[in-house]
């Protein structure tokens, strides 16, 4: 949610960045509804001036008894009453108009945020390891998945329609293993704190994060009016709202292994095999919640945290800037990790870190007060994949698949498996 007063002043400098993202220049619409905010504003008071004028003239009039005047004062003190009725109901219209407008510009780019469209203008940072080579031709996931028995589409269909999967035996204990790894990584080495957030969130909260108004067609609605969250970034960041944090306790930091579930509305005919693009999936996301002056050393370190969990998993993955047009709408600077998938012979996302800056924090009131300091600022807030579980998951097993159609488990999580090394009969 931007300031007004801010646009006024910056409309320049808010036109260019929105520039950044492919919008057209918008400073002057949103201008010119807080102009005709303000002059109805301006006429709504001077109408209360004027009929709080004629109600004094009522009794002066009626203490000289000038009958007369006092009805004709009462008459305009009538017609005044009725204007500012309507008045105020129109106040709130253009008040609603502008909050509105205001609500679904996305957040600004930083300068160093590449120009461009989509993922084809994203820049490489940088690449870590080697791709595995293979002595087979490697196979997709759900090949595997479904050879081994352990990844069922047709049933699931059956249970919930397309993009939906049923996962048994070690395939299951395996995602639940990534998930329980990825957890006490953040928090036993990486200083986050696990939270076990609400599923269903109110309008509020997912507007705080930006996914309204705008996105709702992304998200899933139940019929008493709540959200499934698409990600434990709503409930997450929304720790934050409506409060005065002090700001020796920032930065916060807080993680959650949640089922998400999304629409994909605008994804149709895109990934439809497999495991990469499903209604419910599970995820770890992390959250932070920062002063002004450290949310960009922040947003590295998140960064770093994410890129721990495919170092220990010993994944092949590069890491790459956004550009303006790829971004999230909340997002100022965006981070993408992407793994390497052998089967696809292609990299694919599977975590993605944003700095917010204070853009979320206005529109939930997250807020913070430096000791010593009477102002209060907006917080800044990050939110990172740490990582997506399903995505793991499907890297895992083209990664570690062998040519007997089994799949070694990545050592870190032997444990986590009950000391399970590989999964699946050899292929006869």
């Amino acid at each position: 949610m931007f300031d007004i007063k801010w646009i006024r002043d910056n409309a320049e400098a808010f036109d260019a960045a929105l520039a950044k993202r492919g919008i057209e220049a918008t400073s002057a619409r949103l201008i010119e509804l807080d102009d005709q905010r303000r002059a109805h504003v301006t006429k709504l008071q001077e109408a209360q001036e004027t009929r709080n004028a004629a109600s004094k003239e009522i009794g002066r009039a009626k203490a000289s008894g000038n009958e007369e005047a006092a009805q004709a004062a009462i008459q305009q003190v009538s017609k005044l009453k009725a204007f500012i009725q309507g008045g105020e109901d129109k106040e709130r219209e253009l008040s609603a108009a502008l909050d509105d407008a205001l609500a679904r510009i996305p957040n600004l780019p930083f300068d160093d945020v590449p120009e461009g469209v989509d993922e084809n203008d994203n820049i490489e940072v940088r690449v870590h390891g080697e791709s595995r080579q293979f002595n087979f031709q490697p196979k997709e996931h759900f090949e595997l998945g479904e050879d081994l028995g352990l990844m069922d589409f047709e049933t699931a269909a059956k249970i919930s329609g397309s993009r939906f999967v049923v996962l048994r035996g070690g395939l299951a204990r395996l995602e639940r293993a990534l998930g329980q790894f990825m957890l006490d990584l953040h928090c036993n080495e990486h200083g986050y704190t696990e939270v076990n957030p609400p599923l269903l969130v109110r309008d509020e909260a997912v507007f705080g994060t930006g996914q309204l108004p705008k996105f709702h067609e992304d998200l899933f609605r139940t019929e008493d009016g709540r959200w499934l969250i698409p990600t434990a970034e709503v409930p997450l960041t929304n720790l934050a709202r409506e409060k005065v944090h002090r700001g020796e306790d920032l930065p916060t930091r807080v993680t959650a292994l949640t089922p998400c579930f999304r629409s994909e509305a605008g994804s149709a005919g895109r990934d439809t095999r497999g495991m990469l693009r499903q209604h419910q999936f599970p995820k770890v996301e992390m959250v932070s919640i920062t002063d002004r002056e450290s949310s960009a050393i922040e947003l590295e370190r998140m960064l770093s945290c994410a890129e721990e969990v495919l170092k220990r998993l010993d994944l092949h993955y590069r890491v790459m800037l956004l550009c303006a047009g790829d971004m999230g709408v909340s997002a100022r600077k965006t981070y993408d990790i992407e793994v390497w998938l052998p089967g696809q012979n292609a990299y694919r996302e599977i975590s993605s870190c944003s700095l917010c800056d204070d853009y979320q924090a206005r529109r939930m009131n997250a807020r913070y007060r430096v000791e010593g300091e009477k102002q209060v600022q907006y917080c800044h807030t990050l939110n990172g994949s740490g990582i997506a579980v399903g995505r793991a998951l499907i890297a895992v097993i083209e990664n570690y698949q062998n040519k007997d159609g089994t799949i070694s488990v990545p050592n870190v999580l032997v444990p986590y498996m009950g000391g399970v090394e590989t999964i699946g009969e050899p292929a006869e």
